[in-house]
């Protein structure tokens, strides 16, 4: 047996990636099916974790799976086709942008809520909850000073 194969535990130790959460990327396709032992154990290679250390950094920036499943194809691709790189490169932007975009959105929304919840908490001195501004803009949106949430209707 080859000393580079390693265990499902191994590799999420080596990771840092919990085994359920390998088992689920396996299961989705963004992690390749392990060699398996005569007794239908996983045994693990380093292209398997190369590329969970990529999924899991991808994740912790927030990439979703179908974005990540992309960037994995595009980086098996770069490494053996030449010819293919500046697509690619040019591709892997793309999608980053796209993230960045739909990052800056989520901090914008998020900006908003928090504005909206320093307004009611500041509102809210009294105590009493008939009196409370938490407990009237909860009870009615149309008090919001945002319209974090709700589309115009």
């Amino acid at each position: 047996m080859n000393s580079r194969l390693m265990s499902i535990g191994q590799l999420a130790q080596k990771t840092g990636c919990k085994v359920p959460t390998i088992r689920y990327y396996e299961s989705i396709g963004l992690l390749s099916a392990p060699s398996r032992t005569e007794g239908g154990q996983r045994r693990y290679g380093d292209s398997h974790r190369v590329n969970l250390t990529f999924i899991c950094h991808a994740r912790d920036l927030g990439f979703g799976i179908k974005s990540i499943h992309e960037l994995l194809s595009l980086h098996d691709h770069s490494a053996t086709e030449d010819g293919i790189k500046d697509k690619t490169l040019h591709r892997a932007d793309d999608i980053a942008r796209e993230h960045l975009l739909e990052v800056e959105h989520k901090i914008s929304k998020l900006s908003a809520l928090r504005d909206e919840l320093r307004s009611m908490i500041d509102a809210c001195h009294s105590g009493e909850t008939r009196s409370c501004q938490v407990m009237s803009v909860l009870a009615d949106h149309q008090l919001c000073h945002h319209r974090h949430g709700v589309e115009p209707q």
